[in-house]
């Protein structure tokens, strides 16, 4: 048995999986707000989500990347996870702010986009997807037109299920004895 208290084992640990699912669960929960699908419901119904795990686990999933040497990863999550925090805590904002946030989000998004272009098809997919659907919502609100917003909360929630794949995908790969979720 060890005493030893420095942490060698959690460095070795990979918080990616954590935050794909919490970049996943989040998206498709604001998303499918988002759609109307479920009666009664609004995007704005999904703060508490977004703040607790859209914010504060991508963030902290964010830094332990970070730790680990992984520039991207720790980018996305960080800052994704600063966006979701800042959404969930800002309350109802006006339309020309809260469409300048969703603007500048996806510039964000685009940067990950461009980023992950070499990582494979799900990377591409998750950021690609999350660029359209901010941009869509952007468009939706700054327009008032909410036929555009549910176009977008359709992109945002695929983004989320692109996201939930990958995590579960990395989670899995290779436990069952073979590979069950390929992921490029």
């Amino acid at each position: 048995m060890s005493n030893d208290a420095s942490g060698a084992n959690a460095r070795s640990a990979d918080a990616g999986p954590l935050g794909y699912l919490a970049l996943g669960l989040t998206l498709l929960a604001y998303g499918l707000l988002g759609t109307g699908v479920l009666s009664g419901t609004t995007t704005g119904g999904a703060a508490t989500l977004a703040h607790l795990v859209g914010g504060v686990t991508l963030f902290v999933a964010g830094l332990w990347q970070f730790r680990g040497g992984d520039r991207f990863s720790g980018t996305a999550f960080t800052a994704l996870g600063a966006f979701w925090a800042t959404w969930a805590a800002a309350g109802p904002a006006g339309r020309h702010t809260a469409g300048l946030l969703l603007l500048l989000w996806a510039l964000l998004a685009l940067t990950l986009t461009a980023a992950a272009w070499g990582s494979g098809l799900l990377a591409r997919a998750v950021y690609g997807l999350l660029t359209l659907a901010l941009v869509l919502n952007a468009v939706g609100v700054l327009s008032g037109s909410g036929g555009w917003g549910k176009v977008g909360s359709w992109f945002a929630a695929l983004a989320g299920l692109a996201a939930w794949y990958w995590a579960t995908a990395t989670l899995t790969g290779g436990r069952w004895g073979r590979v069950a979720l390929p992921v490029k």
